[in-house]
């Protein structure tokens, strides 16, 4: 009698484990195949400098990059570890250098060189803040278990100026600009990010001149553009 009541509570209690056997598979199912995405927010420090120098111009001190922003990822197969990004971020740049930027009389702007023998001054720089709009093809080692993994993105941005602004402390007067005129208000370049877990390598050049065409120095027109060396940090 024992052994037929112990058979019977077995019995009973066998779709219960079993219940619970597949509601455990279907939770681990839904775990491994859940269609994860990648590094949706970024935070990015850089090292500015300006490629195509016009002559005798060069930099001084240290000039930086703070960038961030949200990006779509949007993978294109199967294993996930391709995808198209799309995205919005603000840009907030320096740039320190001996280019003398001045307003005259009749509201033109004039470009000059400082010569540091001749004229003493503490600070010269000029500023950009821009919207960006991120479009890159992505490539990782990533799967839906794995967060540390090797990544390669690379493509375009696409900037839109909304402020900017040029400062000088020095002989024989300070002179501070705001929203000047010369600069183009949209600017575009490459960018690529490489690298592993947190730390990314990042690269951007521009494709065009930070200054309108009009901008010269002694007829000659001031063709500099940015290029940024530094790190990304990407955030689910």
């Amino acid at each position: 009698m024992k052994h037929l009541l112990a058979f019977l509570l077995c019995l009973s209690m066998a779709p219960l484990a079993i219940c619970q056997d597949v509601e455990s598979e279907e939770v681990e199912t839904k775990v491994l195949d859940s269609l994860y995405k990648e590094d949706q927010f970024y935070i990015g420090v850089t090292y500015n400098l300006l490629a195509y120098k016009p002559k005798g111009v060069s930099q001084n001190g240290f000039s930086s990059g703070f960038h961030f922003g949200f990006t779509k990822d949007m993978p294109i197969n199967k294993r996930r570890n391709m995808a198209i990004g799309l995205g919005l971020g603000l840009s907030f740049n320096s740039f320190n250098h001996n280019l003398l930027i001045e307003k005259k009389e009749d509201n033109t702007i004039e470009f000059n060189v400082l010569n540091d023998a001749e004229t003493a001054f503490t600070k010269n720089k000029f500023s950009m803040h821009l919207v960006e709009v991120p479009l890159e093809f992505r490539w990782r080692t990533s799967t839906a278990e794995d967060y540390m993994f090797w990544r390669i993105y690379t493509g375009f941005k696409f900037g839109y100026v909304f402020s900017n602004g040029s400062k000088f402390r020095g002989d024989p007067r300070n002179i501070k600009l705001n929203n000047i005129d010369a600069f183009n208000k949209f600017q575009y370049g490459i960018n690529l990010s490489v690298g592993y877990n947190t730390w990314n390598f990042y690269a951007y050049y521009a494709l065009n001149p930070i200054f309108k065409s009009d901008s010269k120095i002694n007829a000659t027109t001031i063709d500099a553009k940015a290029l940024k060396i530094g790190l990304m940090f990407y955030i689910l």
